[in-house]
């Protein structure tokens, strides 16, 4: 737990080793003084994972002096394999929890399956203390399994109930009956951390679930922006096409990188999303730095995705580019199969029905499941490297 500032003139960060599964009721008192922010800052680690403790703590720099007012440091999934540490103050921290119970219609018992050192399963927590409630753990540390939902949800208390899911943990509730029928008696189901496909969406309304799609990331205390629309404070920019948010759950900056051109303008943060603002709702297009260049042609991966994944055939899929000597980059999928897997030309004819030839795909592999990092994100460099 972190220790109390009484007598510490200087805010130091220190590592708040958290555990899975009920064993993370212990942090629940650190937790509460995360809130207060009348304490040490904290920077959580996974307290069975030794490897990753040490690679954040290589970067992020613990048992050192760091700014004053930052309660929680958070990493970020690293995808260039160095994390960043998005410093988040209690007041960020409080104003993203009630912006959230406003959203969903009051404060609740939460439902934690996610790995809780990272910003959801944080959340959650968070959340959990704020509403004076006593969240149910469920351990995730060997993966997810739907077969624990029906009895993790009648073990939670009323009167409203929520929980927090990537979209591949939902994908696998979806195939359990008995653990949609429990996601199906939730008030809310929080869904983010990666781009979801319209059909399992849809098929997820269709059971009754009610999903609230959001969208956020460490530098925003989490999700900010509910089904495209800002939570209560939050703002949305978009500036030649990338999308800026602010608002008082915004983290101050990253963790020894004050020049960091992410928080360059005071009061925003500059993502790397490519989006739009259409009648009032945020739409995200992809990412910025994931866009491939072919043919002299830029094609956005989470488009493509978008087209591909109401194929019958698709159960996930990804869009990566690889090095192509005569494109530059050729667009290739990668498909998690639903039954038969779908031929090449059966994607590229379908994805044509709504996108240019150039974004088609001239490539296909088929895998059992795409690789993860993180929290649940799609880990596209490990495709990338897989497949080149």
């Amino acid at each position: 737990m972190a220790p109390c500032r009484a007598g510490h003139p200087v805010n130091v960060l220190r590592t708040l080793a958290v555990p899975q599964g009920e064993a993370a009721f212990e942090v629940l008192p650190a937790v509460a003084q995360i809130l207060g922010g009348e304490h040490d800052a904290v920077l959580p680690v996974p307290a069975a994972d030794a490897r990753e403790t040490a690679r954040l703590s290589d970067a992020l720099h613990p048992d050192q002096p760091i700014d004053d007012g930052v309660s929680l440091v958070v990493a970020t999934s690293g995808t260039t394999g160095t994390p960043k540490g998005a410093m988040l103050g209690a007041d960020a921290l409080r104003a993203s929890g009630d912006a959230t119970h406003e959203r969903l219609g009051g404060t609740g018992s939460w439902l934690l399956v996610l790995p809780p050192h990272h910003i959801a399963g944080m959340q959650v927590l968070l959340r959990s203390v704020l509403a004076g409630t006593q969240p149910v753990i469920v351990d995730v540390s060997a993966g997810f399994d739907p077969a624990a939902l029906p009895g993790a949800v009648a073990a939670m208390s009323g009167p409203r109930r929520y929980t927090s899911l990537v979209p591949t943990q939902l994908v696998k509730a979806l195939g359990d009956r008995a653990a949609v029928e429990a996601l199906a008696s939730l008030d809310a189901v929080l869904l983010g951390g990666a781009a979801t496909p319209a059909p399992v969406l849809a098929q997820a309304t269709e059971a009754g679930i009610t999903v609230v799609r959001t969208y956020g990331m460490s530098e925003t205390s989490g999700g900010c922006v509910y089904d495209g629309i800002p939570l209560s404070g939050a703002q949305i920019r978009i500036d030649d096409g990338r999308v800026l948010l602010g608002g008082p759950m915004l983290a101050s900056g990253y963790r020894g990188l004050p020049d960091h051109p992410a928080f360059a303008e005071p009061g925003w943060f500059r993502t790397d999303d490519a989006g739009a603002v259409v009648d009032g709702v945020l739409r995200i297009s992809g990412r910025l730095d994931e866009a491939i260049s072919t043919g002299g042609l830029t094609v956005v991966p989470q488009v493509v995705e978008a087209a591909l994944a109401d194929h019958p055939a698709v159960r996930e899929c990804a869009v990566i580019g690889v090095e192509d000597q005569r494109l530059g980059q050729r667009v290739v999928a990668v498909v998690v199969p639903e039954g038969e897997a779908p031929t090449l030309d059966e994607l590229r004819t379908h994805a044509q029905r709504t996108l240019d030839v150039t974004a088609a795909p001239r490539e296909l592999f088929v895998v059992d499941a795409l690789p993860l990092r993180g929290p649940g994100k799609l880990d596209r460099a490990a495709l990338v490297a897989r497949f080149s």
